[in-house]
């Protein structure tokens, strides 16, 4: 089995080559633009449709590829299978599509063969030795990206997954914004110096707006990445750090369902920014497909109370949280960091999730690395007897 990734390379053309590439996007975009507006004036929003509307007009009008127009109808197409409500529009410097018949790598002297108005250009890339391993199982698409004065070729590859490890237990990780992720071990991964990075980001981007001048466009400009880029490393290597725990321990890992949660959540207007800018889907996307390499299976389950439920007696109600650090049962008395107790909370789930009798073979996930549990809570009895 398969998983499909992105690897992405930096393409270095020539000083002569760099207008060739921006000649071409100018070009595909202005078509795929043309075939927007068939698409539009004749409600024919299907591949099949487009193509024989309007082929033969782009590719005389464009003096496009062959292959390159049937890649635009197909990204017109897409396009409009998000939203059919309003005419799609293309930025003239959009990325396009290439694939087999009109991009080739050669990854072992780092060049690509690409299509452009004026021919085949050889062009020479740069990339770390992960992406050029990945290159390998290059099959599909590539896109061709223009960004900040810099070219990339985004490769679509399909990376052999890893042999499942037979886990029958499963490591808990709780994901939150004052502690990014806490896991059933007890390992913290604080939030505060990502958390103080993106406050200090949100200061200085106001000003510089409030600011107006042309050096302050020029810095926002500038900066507009800086703090995705940051959180982005900061997510891979908490989730490096997690998959490789879990492989190196032959467990798995459980994880909460929060698909949806940004739309469930309501918050006031001082948290709204925190909120929002926090990146769990990123980090939980990350521990999915890098423990998907190494044939540790994911478990998700439900995120219901899971801060607010007792591992010990069962016991759950608000007042267990007496303080958004901090969990005290008033039941049985069991207290302690309450990102802690729902770690706990997520593994028990996981747990049950694993030993269900149609989870597949004894002792093991089934055939399919990832599994979503059940919507249910387990019962009290059957979460503390999870818990070692």
């Amino acid at each position: 089995m398969t998983q499909t990734l992105v690897a992405q390379i930096q393409v270095l053309p020539t000083p002569g080559q760099a207008p060739l590439l921006e000649a071409t996007l100018r070009r595909a975009n202005a078509a795929a633009g043309v075939l927007s507006g068939v698409a539009w004036e004749r409600r024919s929003f299907g591949r099949r449709a487009l193509q024989k509307a309007a082929y033969h007009q782009v590719r005389e009008s464009s003096g496009l590829s062959a292959q390159v127009v049937i890649r635009l109808i197909a990204k017109v197409a897409d396009a409009y299978r998000l939203d059919k409500k309003v005419r799609r529009e293309f930025a003239p410097l959009g990325a396009i599509a290439y694939d087999a018949r009109i991009l080739r790598y050669f990854p072992d002297v780092s060049t690509v063969s690409i299509w452009t108005i004026a021919g085949r250009q050889q062009i020479p890339f740069v990339c770390g030795a992960k992406q050029r391993k990945m290159l390998a199982w290059q099959r599909g698409e590539s896109d061709l990206v223009y960004r900040d004065g810099n070219w990339f070729l985004h490769a679509t590859v399909h990376v052999p997954k890893g042999e499942p490890n037979g886990a029958t237990d499963v490591l808990g990780v709780d994901l939150g914004i004052v502690n990014i992720a806490y896991d059933s071990d007890g390992k913290r991964y604080s939030g505060a110096r990502l958390n103080s990075i993106r406050h200090r980001h949100r200061r200085l981007r106001g000003k510089l707006q409030k600011k107006g001048t042309k050096s302050s466009r020029r810095l926002l400009k500038k900066r507009r990445r800086k703090e995705s880029r940051f959180a982005r490393d900061v997510n891979h290597c908490i989730s490096k750090k997690i998959v490789a725990k879990a492989q190196c321990t032959g467990r798995g890992i459980a994880l909460e369902d929060l698909e949806g949660i940004g739309g469930r959540v309501k918050a006031r207007k001082p948290q709204r920014a925190t909120l929002k800018s926090w990146s769990f889907h990123q980090l939980g996307s990350f521990v999915e497909y890098k423990a998907a390499l190494v044939g540790v299976p994911i478990v998700f389950v439900d995120p219901a109370y899971t801060s607010q439920e007792c591992p010990a007696c069962g016991h759950t109600c608000r007042a267990n949280r007496t303080r958004q650090s901090r969990f005290t049962c008033v039941s049985c008395g069991l207290a302690g960091p309450a990102d802690a107790i729902a770690a706990l909370n997520i593994r028990a789930r996981g747990r049950v999730t694993v030993m269900r009798p149609d989870a597949g073979e004894p002792g093991g996930l089934g055939d399919e690395a990832t599994h979503r549990a059940a919507a249910t809570v387990p019962p009290a009895g059957d979460l503390a007897s999870c818990l070692l």
